[in-house]
């Protein structure tokens, strides 16, 4: 495909559309593949569920634990998401997700938005499917939490606000020009669901990029062409009902737990042991961009030689604040950063619009090597410790698409066919993330809890069935997979809370560290129950290897029966 037909099939609304679509891809198969994750999506899903099953919007639970870190607007997304594809019974992760991806390519089309405003229509395209195809915004795509819709949201924020700086410093930022209204509520929309997703964090990335900008502008007057009058009234509506709902609901224990015990510790240090050193983020950075690793480059040289033009200038102004920031605060997770890729992605495509200097290829190819054999690595280290042999196609495929994204990507950047290069980048990367999500999910050994929801449907003895009471009752292996699996009542217990259980008819699993206790309680209850199934694995939350055996009480031999002559 020539220049020019590759520029008339991303004109207009087209590029925008092209570069969500990419993020479509290269976040679906992480949805559909991956089964519920500890820990983090796990609880989120559940809490969803519970919503749904309880009908109360407002107050979030995990089991009976109050969930009171974050507001409630992922929570609200993914009930309508579930309402409207699936069913609360059906206890299917998939829909949890669609949120994120809708965040994914929310963030691919703001993006591509603006950069066709700031570089044109090719580099803005550009700018977008790189966003969209890097390996962290994709994975977090296919995850139901926040981070993916964040960054959507921060995204579509910060398209509005560059759109109407670009507009002030052409002088044709005039106050009620209702051709800039949609760029403004662009602003305000992005920040409110930003607040509702996760707090301030949006604002952490906006607000310190609008000081910048005035500041290195020594303009301040731009700022009140922002739609103040109608914008903060906007913002108030989309955030205050449910502020008030929840202050109401816990009589102001969610602010407690939210800001003293959530977002203060992270500030203060390295909460839950999620702690790295400053920088940690650009190292890792080669690595989360991939793909798009092989213009990193080239977008810090960019960022720095253009650095007087409006439209770099307020690239760097989104990037380089929020991101000291994170690497400043003391607690550090890897996702933490992404709200900048926008920048980041939108300074490659703007340094694809002139000459790459040889540095800039070089290193830019390297860094894609370095990033490929990271993913490669990581890829043959799971395959060999926990793989199967069905997870070796999908492993090779992989590591084959990771290698070609960056040999083939890299050798046309250093002989200068650098929008080439990147395109090839872009196909075989979105491939070698398809197959990453396929190798984990044949990690079998990863898959705890779906393979424990399996061992009690062979044997009768799940809930959902009603075959045996419920609920289940679970040594040790507590992880929110387990709970949202088999359901809210779900009872995570000890050694002697199992023998109760099974003395009341309920199957039990015990995992191998509480066996003595639980034999020996069993003696005291009279019910030794049946070992009926061995699960084996690693538990990738707290870095245990377990060993999990299913117990059936005398009662549920009936039931095993049954399941076993469906089956036959």
């Amino acid at each position: 495909m020539t220049r020019p037909d590759l520029d008339r099939y991303i004109a207009g609304w087209r590029g925008p559309l092209l570069a969500a679509l990419v993020a479509l891809m290269a976040g679906l198969p992480s949805m559909l593949l991956l089964p519920p994750l500890d820990r983090d999506e796990s609880r989120y899903a559940q809490a969803t569920s519970q919503m749904l099953e309880s009908g109360d919007y407002v107050d979030i639970r995990f089991q009976e634990d109050p969930r009171w870190k974050k507001p409630i607007g992922i929570y609200w997304m993914q009930a309508v998401a579930v309402g409207l594809t699936s069913s609360v019974e059906s206890r299917d992760i998939a829909p949890y997700r669609i949120p994120s991806l809708l965040g994914a390519m929310l963030a691919a089309w703001s993006a591509a938005w603006l950069g066709s405003a700031l570089f044109g229509a090719r580099a803005g395209f550009l700018g977008g499917a790189l966003l969209g195809a890097t390996f962290l915004l994709s994975s977090e795509a296919g995850i139901a939490k926040t981070d993916a819709m964040l960054c959507g949201s921060v995204t579509l924020a910060m398209a509005g606000l560059g759109r109407l700086y670009m507009a002030s410093r052409a002088g044709a930022l005039i106050k009620g020009d209702p051709a800039h209204r949609p760029w403004k509520l662009m602003i305000w929309l992005g920040l409110g669901l930003s607040i509702l997703i996760k707090g301030p964090i949006g604002l952490l990335v906006v607000v310190p990029a609008v000081i910048l900008l005035s500041l290195w502008d020594r303009r301040w007057v731009w700022l009140k062409r922002l739609g103040w009058g109608w914008g903060l009234p906007l913002l108030a509506l989309i955030v205050g009902p449910w502020a008030i709902a929840i202050t109401i609901a816990t009589d102001g224990g969610f602010w407690r737990e939210a800001i003293g015990g959530d977002l203060a510790p992270k500030l203060a240090g390295a909460q839950e042991s999620h702690g790295g050193i400053p920088g940690m983020y650009l190292l890792l950075s080669p690595l989360l961009l991939f793909p798009a690793t092989l213009m990193l480059p080239a977008a810090l040289s960019t960022g720095w030689s253009r650095r007087a033009e409006p439209a770099i200038r307020f690239l760097v102004c989104w990037l380089v604040p929020a991101w000291l920031v994170f690497e400043i605060a003391p607690t550090k997770l890897w996702h933490y950063t992404l709200p900048t890729f926008g920048a980041i992605t939108l300074l490659m495509a703007a340094a694809l619009t002139q000459p790459i200097g040889r540095i800039s290829r070089w290193s830019g190819a390297a860094l894609a090597m370095f990033a490929a054999v990271v993913v490669s690595g990581i890829t043959v280290y799971g395959l060999t410790v926990f793989g199967t042999s069905t997870a070796q196609t999908w492993a090779t495929i992989t590591v084959v698409c990771a290698a070609m994204a960056a040999l083939i990507g890299g050798f046309l950047l250093v002989n200068r066919a650098a929008i080439t290069g990147v395109l090839i980048a872009l196909v075989f990367g979105v491939v070698a993330h398809a197959g990453l999500a396929g190798t984990i999910r044949q990690l079998r050994p990863l898959a705890i809890a779906p393979r424990l929801e399996v061992a009690l449907e062979q044997n009768g003895l799940h809930p959902r069935q009603g075959l045996t009471p419920g609920p289940v009752a679970i040594t040790t292996f507590h992880e929110p997979s387990f709970v949202f699996l088999t359901g809210r009542t779900t009872q995570l217990t000890d050694a002697t809370g199992a023998a109760r259980a099974l003395a009341e008819g309920r199957p039990v699993i015990v995992e191998a560290g509480d066996a003595e206790a639980f034999r020996a309680a069993t003696v005291q209850t009279g019910v030794p129950g049946t070992a009926v199934a061995v699960v084996t694995g690693h538990n990738y939350s707290s870095g245990d290897d377990v060993r999990l055996t299913l117990y059936a009480p005398p009662e549920a031999r009936a039931a095993r029966e049954a399941v076993r002559n469906d089956t036959e």
